[in-house]
């Protein structure tokens, strides 16, 4: 039997460790705001002391007997927070050894992902809505799914907060994402059975999703052309993708078809076209042309023009709609700091035609 344990009445933590999101990186950014909300507030706790059974024991795997019911993942997350004291001492590492008459006290908090499908009323530019979908124009800076470092203000988040229908769906309806730092259009659904159609049009590239970016250096050679270039991770960075060779290392076929819309002496507008969705795909395939996107000091580009984040913009969005079967197509202008970048390298284009 492991050692004897009470539970306090202290208020209960929500759904503590009850999240699928739970076996993910846990550890907390130091400094987070939301760490330091949890740190503030007084959560259910488990008083234990160990028994003959547990010395010798490493800590996170007494704290596995101590506390079956919860992950050791998550009870290695509350070790990390200093949410574990062993007689009286916290911030012990999973390692340190336990002692038979240890008394440890576990406060059950819950960690920022077990929080991560909660619904925040984070403002949305919804450009169309009906009873089966919405369009969105995402803004730069926000993240699309709740992921370690970026557990809370997502898209996912707001749109939790903006459907009540959202909860009901995988992913909140989410059916394709933008990275971060790429503003614009994308589609979410609103049922299941729109959800299911929307992912068959994109498997069967069937939408249409053209972007605007904002490229390094004059544009040279023809004014329009097709990259096919496999996309895998990049074998000497993990953290990047690149176009690879797939007979030596892992990816999928990526096409994107790129026109120049106007080329200035410091860098060139382009308009781009997905065949497939690729991680980064324009990205890459505009970085193997020796165009950098402005911004984008993953792919080689730099800050520059005024741009502080990859100048990639979601810009139009179009397809069959799956219910109705009506053709539509949506268009969102650039936000101001690609349209500040483009007169500051003279690259001046009505993007209204592009509609």
């Amino acid at each position: 039997m492991p050692g004897t344990s009470s539970k306090s009445t202290s208020p209960p933590a929500d759904d503590v460790g009850f999240s699928h999101l739970e076996d993910a990186a846990l550890a907390s950014p130091e400094g987070d705001e939301e760490s330091a909300e949890v740190e503030s507030q007084t959560w259910e706790s488990r008083s234990v002391v160990a028994g003959i059974g547990e010395h010798g024991l490493r800590l996170d795997k007494a704290l596995a007997l101590w506390v079956p019911e919860f992950s050791r993942s998550y009870l290695q997350a509350l070790l990390l927070q200093g949410a574990v004291l062993v007689n009286g001492k916290a911030g012990l590492k999973p390692s340190a050894k336990v002692k038979a008459g240890d008394q440890a006290v576990v406060e059950l908090r819950p960690t920022q992902q077990s929080q991560a499908f909660l619904p925040q009323d984070i403002p949305l530019d919804v450009v169309y809505q009906d009873e089966h979908l919405l369009i969105i124009n995402k803004p730069a800076g926000m993240v699309v799914h709740p992921a370690p470092g970026n557990w809370s203000g997502t898209l996912l988040n707001a749109l939790l907060a903006l459907d009540p229908k959202a909860a009901l769906l995988p992913r909140a309806g989410i059916v394709h994402r933008l990275d971060k730092d790429t503003s614009g259009l994308m589609v979410v659904a609103r049922e299941r059975q729109t959800m299911d159609a929307l992912v068959k049009l994109i498997a069967a590239r069937d939408v249409r999703r053209n972007y605007l970016a904002l490229g390094h250096k004059p544009w040279q050679g023809a004014a329009q052309t097709s990259v096919n270039l496999p996309i895998g991770r990049d074998p000497r960075n993990r953290l990047r993708m690149a176009a690879v060779d797939l007979a030596q290392h892992p990816g999928k076929a990526a096409r994107t078809d790129i026109r120049l819309l106007v080329n200035g002496q410091q860098g060139c507008a382009v308009f781009c076209s997905l065949h497939t969705g690729r991680t980064h795909q324009i990205r890459v395939h505009m970085a193997s042309l020796q165009h950098p996107l402005l911004a984008d000091t993953l792919y080689g580009g730099a800050a520059a023009a005024g741009m502080e984040r990859q100048a990639l913009h979601a810009l139009r969005l179009a397809f069959v709609h799956p219910v109705t079967g009506q053709s539509m197509s949506w268009f969102a202008l650039p936000p101001a700091d690609i349209t500040s970048a483009m007169e500051n390298w003279d690259l001046r284009y009505n993007l209204a035609e592009l509609a």
